[in-house]
């Protein structure tokens, strides 16, 4: 399926001009021509010397029409590529990949959901989106040379709303649950996500810390370009909304980071929120068998409107549901598919509130909305709390049926309603330890050993997780040898480790790597013998890493979904023929192979796939690794007892990641490869 799918969420100046410093401030007023006075907007925009905007509003609203223009600024295009998939439309801007898109938004009919679900938000949501709507609205039609599909615009806040239906589905894993069942193959048993993706969040209390400071270090790791790419705005509100950290194209807050009181980070979870039921259809396959009664399969003919050349053709299907959910026809039969959150809208309600929390019970108390249906949440504060959240919206199910696999579909049995409470979830508060951790692990290793959620205390029905990721059990060796206070230096320290633990699935398949018999091929043995002086570190000092990281590579997606090792000959077979057709050589220095390249910069950077310095890459057309996903946007978050709370952050790349022409498209490359941070002005 194409990387689009994969990575679907799972998502200023029309105002002043960019300005040195944060001494000037310009202030605009927008109404659209038709508008009443309820939604003219008052809006400062100012940007600092990396061009990261400041907003600031009389009204939350206002700053999310600010928040709509700035990000339009930086990045119209994949706000429009966004918006089009959102509204169907994406095929006729992205060609094939995009219709991929629209017809997940039929299959699980996100714009009716949003329409259906609207009205249960609060006025204060609704006001949210429908003012970040009206920021597009006006950014597109002031620049409406940058528009490249027409009618796409005005958009709603209902538009807004159902970007969150359609994307946070593909968070868990539902392009490997769709993907399979349209070519008319079987689901897999653990959906999780379809390529290396993960994040690091770690939290330190002040009462564990040298110098009584409470930490959090927020480390998603996402694609560097494209729809789930990261920017980060700070924003201010008179109604009380401050808040610094990162959105996704189409959100309209950051949706992790940081107030003056409280922050948190987020990880991806793989928990089993998705269910599959195999239907008993009737000859002519117009109806499902339910509880001994024939049931209509509901039928809508739809069209998805594609690119081909210079033509957009509109290309027609068929859309299936029952009462489990959307059902896709193929040649094995029916399939209903049914996922935690279906028919619900409340996420951007949850989000919202998130960002304006005040203390650790409020926080919590919005956190037991489970509007957000994955994604485990790493929270520090003030207060000097912090805890690990596997955050799930467990359906109910009943215990006795297979879960992980083909579900019966003609029982209710089957058809869960309900969902677990929220806080029966596994979760981590205020460990005695004063540390919590999670790099896309199960939860049973979220802090010191013997303080974590034990696997047994909870029910198999819930799905969870069994992989451990090499990242685990880095932070966990690193954590368990600091004998005493953990200080800044030694938090850092661990987050931008590069090493590879022995235990680690990883750490196994470098050591299948070196187990091959390599007798009578000498450029095998050659490599081995390079591999076996390795210090499992990619740090660039050692003359293997580069191939070390060539070897990890080369079963990354086995690795990183748990799945059973490939043979591993063959595999280095292949890395080995590479870096000598690229280079001559195999002791390469890991500087030369692995690059971040962005506009005029071209630069080495060190880190590995599933190390704690995170770094995914493709191959460019000189051979060599080009960084394009892991660590990228990341904040560093203090809060000193009886002070106030300071940040620092970094961008790959920097605030306006697509306008090549802006001194701000890459100018935080060169302070991240050397893995120093710039202050966050809140």
């Amino acid at each position: 399926m194409p990387r689009w799918f994969t990575a679907l969420f799972w998502s200023s100046i029309a105002i002043a001009a960019v300005v040195v410093g944060l001494s000037t401030w310009d202030a605009f007023s927008a109404s659209p021509p038709d508008a009443d006075p309820v939604r003219v907007r008052t809006v400062r925009i100012e940007r600092d010397k990396w061009g990261v905007p400041h907003i600031h509003g009389k009204t939350d609203a206002d700053v999310a029409y600010g928040i709509a223009v700035a990000h339009a600024e930086d990045d119209f295009r994949n706000l429009e590529e966004i918006l089009a998939a959102v509204r169907g439309r994406a095929g006729a801007i992205l060609g094939q990949d995009g219709a991929v898109l629209d017809y997940a938004g039929q299959v699980f009919d996100a714009q009716a959901v949003a329409d259906r679900g609207y009205s249960s938000l609060s006025p204060a949501t609704r006001m949210l989106v429908e003012a970040y709507a009206q920021g597009l609205n006006d950014y597109a039609r002031s620049h409406a040379h940058e528009q490249r599909l027409q009618g796409l615009f005005p958009v709603t806040g209902k538009d807004i709303v159902a970007g969150f239906v359609l994307r946070f589905p593909f968070f868990f894993g539902m392009e490997r649950v769709l993907g399979p069942l349209v070519e008319g193959k079987s689901p897999p048993r653990d959906a999780g996500p379809a390529d290396e993706r993960g994040s690091n969040g770690f939290a330190v209390s002040a009462a564990r810390s040298d110098d009584a400071t409470t930490r959090l270090i927020v480390n998603s790791h996402q694609p560097w370009e494209g729809g789930v790419s990261w920017w980060e705005v700070v924003v201010h509100s008179d109604e009380g909304w401050n808040f610094a950290g990162g959105l996704f194209p189409g959100a309209p807050f950051p949706l992790h980071g940081h107030n003056k009181d409280l922050g948190w980070a987020l990880t991806v979870n793989r928990p089993d929120l998705i269910d599959v039921y195999k239907l008993t259809l009737n000859a002519d396959r117009t109806q499902y068998r339910l509880d001994g009664k024939w049931l209509p399969l509901e039928a809508k003919r739809v069209w998805l409107r594609v690119k081909f050349g210079p033509l957009v053709l509109p290309i027609p299907r068929t859309v299936y549901r029952s009462r489990h959910g959307a059902v896709i026809l193929n040649e094995k039969g029916g399939f209903a598919i049914r996922h935690a959150g279906i028919g619900e809208v409340a996420a951007v309600e949850q989000l919202y509130r998130m960002n304006k929390a005040k203390d650790f019970d409020g926080w919590r108390s919005v956190m037991a909305m489970q509007a957000v249906p994955s994604l485990n949440v790493i929270y520090a504060d003030a207060a000097g709390h912090v805890g690990m959240f596997y955050n799930a919206k467990f359906p109910d199910r009943r215990p006795g049926f297979d879960w992980r696999g083909v579900l019966p579909g003609d029982t209710s049995a089957t058809l869960w309603t309900g969902y677990r409470p929220w806080a029966t979830n596994p979760m981590v508060v205020d460990p005695k330890a004063g540390w919590v951790a999670n790099a896309n692990n199960v939860p049973w290793v979220s802090t010191a050993a013997g303080e974590s959620p034990q696997a047994g205390d909870f029910p198999a029905e819930l799905g969870i997780e069994t992989h451990k990721t090499n990242r685990m059990y880095r932070f966990a060796e690193e954590f368990a040898a600091i004998n005493g206070p953990v200080s800044r230096a030694a938090l850092l320290r661990i987050k931008f480790d590069k090493g590879y633990s022995r235990a680690s699935p990883a750490g196994q398949w470098m050591q299948k790597v070196l187990a091959v018999n390599t007798t009578g091929k000498p450029d095998l043995a050659a490599a081995q013998a390079l591999l076996q002086r390795w210090d499992r570190t990619v740090d660039g000092v050692g003359p293997a890493d580069s191939l070390a990281i060539a070897v990890m590579t080369s079963a990354a997606k086995e690795v990183d979904r748990g799945e059973p090792l490939p043979p591993a000959e063959p595999r280095l077979r292949e890395v080995v023929t590479a870096l000598k057709a690229t280079f001559g050589r195999l002791d390469v220095p890991l500087g030369e192979y692995q690059r971040l390249r962005h506009g005029s910069k071209d630069l080495p950077v060190y880190g590995g796939p599933d190390t704690l310095r995170a770094i995914y890459a493709q191959t460019g057309a000189d051979g060599r690794r080009v960084a394009n996903n892991g660590d990228g946007f990341m904040m560093l978050v203090e809060w000193p007892v009886g002070k106030a709370v300071r940040s620092r952050s970094i961008h790959q790349y920097g605030a306006a990641t697509i306008r090549r022409a802006s001194p701000h498209y890459a100018d935080q490359s060169p302070l991240f490869v050397r893995e120093e941070w710039k202050d966050v002005n809140f």
